[in-house]
């Protein structure tokens, strides 16, 4: 007789088309059925129990099933499950933006909703394009950074640099150019980059609608990582030039790389950020564009004006979803949720310590409670990150390597102990592929 997992597995195979899946894998890797989810574990039918050392493709902040968190959105239910945000409004809504423009940079005084990471680029980009087109100036060229992820609508991945996505539907992206992302942590690469960065921007200015990146992590590009220098130098040049500077922190807000935002770190301002993932704790479909009051003015006039932003979605500003982001919210403002994440990032970079004597370990990095550890000494086709992934399901962990990066990014609420299990089945799992890569 079949166990439920393997039962569960045959009856969503029938239907289901999963994301970012190459489904054939299927016949021969198990999918796992999560019945429930605990703080930081997940369980399966079958009842064993992962940690979620990916916190959910990093949206989870508190852990799973969060007391507070379910609270406020239950209370929420029994009041407005959702109402249209064109012409009318709600508290949740109303209250959300007013918390997000106090603690977001200085100049990010409005709020515009939307529903998911892409989204949220996709809505910054049109922005920025019709901001210009406001001012009489078509300027339909976007500028982003080398090895950068920003989503995978059309436009998102037109200012993306994922090769596979850009190689199949080239033909329908949007005007992009790249310039290069340092190659390090170190401030003599963010100041390389920033030259090149200077030569296009002094050629092109003219044509470009804004600059996107990524501060300091480039999440889907294997967690690579840049000093906050740059982000001040971009903010520098962009202002200079007239151009945009979009800040994608869709995966660095909100607490991952040690402060609230990423940009705090440069302590610069830019004309757009887009937030998602982690602002609803991990529950609900929810993203917002922060932009400053002159970007909002250039919409503002009569109807015939025809100047108005043209973007929305059902389900813009969603009641549940804007409660899940408040609790979130009110977890930081009554815990010291971005000290003991310190401390505990602090002892994550002391067990990564481990890592570096390992051949086929080409680099460990780390920001805040986002770790990466890269492998070396293999081809693309063994697919080494996958049997990572393999073992780590076998003691209890969940891992999802990026391709030869294998990376830590739990819910803030993660115990030392459970850190040092992540830790370990990771450090077990690399050694066990063997010295001869």
């Amino acid at each position: 007789m079949p166990n439920q997992n393997t039962k569960m597995m045959q009856r969503d195979l029938e239907v289901i088309w999963h994301p970012c899946t190459q489904m054939k894998d299927h016949e021969t890797l198990p999918l796992v059925p999560i019945k429930s989810g605990k703080g930081i574990y997940l369980y399966d039918f079958d009842g064993n129990r992962y940690i979620d050392a990916v916190s959910s493709w990093w949206v989870n902040l508190f852990g799973h099933a969060n007391a507070s968190i379910n609270t406020k959105i239950v209370a929420q239910l029994e009041t407005l499950e959702h109402v249209l945000l064109a012409g009318f409004t709600h508290e949740p809504a109303i209250e959300l933006a007013h918390k997000l423009v106090s603690i977001t940079p200085v100049d990010l005084t409005k709020v515009f909703y939307v529903d998911n990471g892409s989204s949220a680029v996709e809505a910054a980009l049109k922005m920025s394009y019709h901001y210009h087109l406001n001012q009489g100036k078509c300027k339909p060229v976007f500028l982003s950074l080398t090895n950068s992820y920003h989503g995978e609508t059309i436009g998102a991945l037109s200012v993306g640099d994922v090769k596979l996505y850009k190689e199949t539907y080239e033909a329908l992206l949007i005007a992009n150019r790249q310039v290069p992302v340092p190659k390090d942590q170190s401030i003599e690469a963010a100041q390389t980059a920033l030259q090149a960065l200077q030569e296009v921007l002094s050629e092109k200015a003219d044509e470009i609608a804004a600059f996107i990146l990524e501060p300091l992590i480039q999440g889907a590009g294997g967690m690579h990582m840049y000093h906050p220098a740059y982000l001040e130098g971009a903010r520098a040049l962009t202002l200079q030039y007239g151009v945009h500077l979009i800040a994608d922190e869709i995966m660095t807000g909100f607490g991952r790389t040690g402060k609230m935002f990423a940009c705090e770190y440069a302590g610069i301002s830019p004309d757009f950020m887009t937030l998602s993932k982690g602002i609803t704790g991990g529950y609900l479909p929810l993203s917002v564009v922060m932009t400053t009051l002159d970007i909002y003015n250039a919409f503002y006039c009569d109807y015939n004006d025809h100047k108005a932003f043209l973007h929305s979605h059902s389900y813009t500003g969603n009641p549940l979803a804007c409660a899940a982001a408040l609790a979130t919210l009110e977890i930081f403002e009554q815990h010291d949720v971005l000290g003991e994440n310190m401390q505990k990032s602090h002892y994550i970079k002391e067990k990564l310590e481990q890592f570096t004597t390992l051949a086929h370990v080409k680099e460990v990095r780390q920001q805040g409670m986002v770790a990466a550890v890269e492998l070396q000494g293999f081809e693309a086709s063994e697919r080494i990150g996958l049997k990572v992934y393999e073992y780590a399901l076998s003691q209890g962990v969940l891992l999802r390597p990026l391709g030869a990066v294998i990376y830590f990014m739990p819910p803030y609420i993660i115990t030392y102990e459970e850190i040092d299990k992540m830790i370990e089945v990771a450090y077990k799992g690399i050694v066990s592929l063997g010295p001869n890569l």
